[in-house]
């Protein structure tokens, strides 16, 4: 049994104070009223709140899982965004040729065999994406999808979850809706659709849309494009936004939340190696990326994913864009985990959910991060 004694609880739903969570093993036990313990032996932190959650993470400490699409590399990846919070992830592989998407499918499985940690599932961003919206994704690696060499990749699903981003309008009719009854999770990404076209994603299936106005269709007067399809309401969907200042103006932030609500945007990092390292200049897909003032970007100065970490997405939605913590903390996990289906699980502190916590201080920095019940930072 662990037992933490919180000044202040965010169980995903409310705030509480002076709250004790047991644990056992993997799951939370109890979550208690109680004294603020004379036992200098337990553990006192200042806020506990649910572990973040991030569906869009290339790497990090220096490894790019599309260079390292390894179990190693997986292991690396999650200890280093845990000294962020992060307690569950999907890895992502940026457009890469179907030999490295099998390396990366047969790690992701192995994680999942061995119930690793912080592993959720795979996240395919691309290759099936418009070269109009690459963004820093290869233009020779985009191309029509393959069912028959996709079969032996989509049994994902069947292990974890499985998340594909696609330009809708470069794939054949139906496509979505084979990939939803193979239990594909379908986000909308790097796409020059249409708002119609992009309606008629979301009618087959579709229930998300990957980095929020980057690499899409804008929204304009008489063409509301695929940042139109993401903002309406009809039929629920959810956007990740990175809320780095850099990927989106702060101002936008705020427009896109108050047309769509918190409850359907998630945080999202867009991570690459370069999170957790001391690395300011780095290989990346074949060109060569740099850091500076909190941003990676090719030569040419095209963003390369982001050095954006989930702590840090969490405080800027707080103080840059200005929305309370509970929702920065709902957007971080409760979000995430109702978008994945494993709200059962994640995203609230109460009885029988993942002991999978993040510790704060009152700057919102993290002390102390617990994935299924043990510490893995702090």
């Amino acid at each position: 049994m662990t037992t933490i004694f919180a000044k202040r609880l965010f169980d995903g739903e409310h705030w509480l104070s002076n709250q004790e969570v047991t644990f056992d093993g993997d799951r939370i036990v109890s979550v208690l009223d109680a004294e603020i313990p004379e036992d200098t032996e337990k553990d006192v932190v200042d806020i506990l709140a649910p572990g973040f959650i991030d569906v869009h993470v290339n790497g990090g400490g220096g490894t790019l899982f599309n260079h390292t699409p390894t179990l190693s590399a997986l292991k690396n990846i999650v200890q280093i965004h845990a000294q962020f919070g992060t307690v569950a992830m999907m890895p992502t592989l940026i457009s890469d040729d179907y030999e490295i998407m099998s390396q990366a499918h047969h790690a992701v499985c192995d994680a999942l065999k061995q119930n690793m940690g912080g592993i959720l599932g795979l996240h395919y961003e691309g290759p099936y994406l418009n070269p109009v919206r690459k963004g820093v994704h290869n233009e020779f690696q985009l191309r029509q999808p393959n069912e028959g060499i996709l079969a032996t990749l989509l049994d994902m699903s069947r292990r974890g979850k499985l998340m594909v981003t696609l330009a809708p309008e470069q794939v054949r009719e139906g496509f979505i809706e084979w990939l939803v009854a193979e239990k594909a999770i379908v986000c909308i990404g790097h796409s020059a659709a249409t708002y119609d076209e992009a309606m008629k994603a979301v009618d087959s299936g579709a229930r998300g849309f990957t980095h929020l106005y980057n690499a899409m269709t804008p929204l304009a007067s008489r063409e509301p494009g695929v940042v139109g399809a993401a903002l309406q309401t009809k039929t629920p969907t959810w956007c990740g936004l990175i809320a780095d200042g850099h990927h989106v103006h702060p101002a936008s932030m705020r427009i896109a939340i108050a047309a769509k609500g918190c409850e359907h945007m998630m945080l999202v990092t867009d991570a690459i190696q370069s999170v957790g390292s001391s690395e300011n200049e780095m290989a990346f897909l074949g060109k060569k990326v740099r850091r500076s003032e909190g941003k990676v970007t090719t030569e040419d100065g095209t963003l390369a994913g982001s050095d954006l970490d989930m702590a840090t997405a969490v405080r800027n939605t707080i103080f840059l864009i200005g929305r309370t913590p509970a929702e920065a903390f709902q957007m971080a996990s409760l979000r995430p985990a109702e978008f994945l289906s494993i709200d059962d699980e994640f995203g609230r502190i109460k009885a029988h959910y993942r002991a999978s916590l993040v510790a704060l201080n009152d700057d919102y920095r993290v002390t102390k991060t617990w994935i299924d019940g043990k510490v893995v930072w702090g």
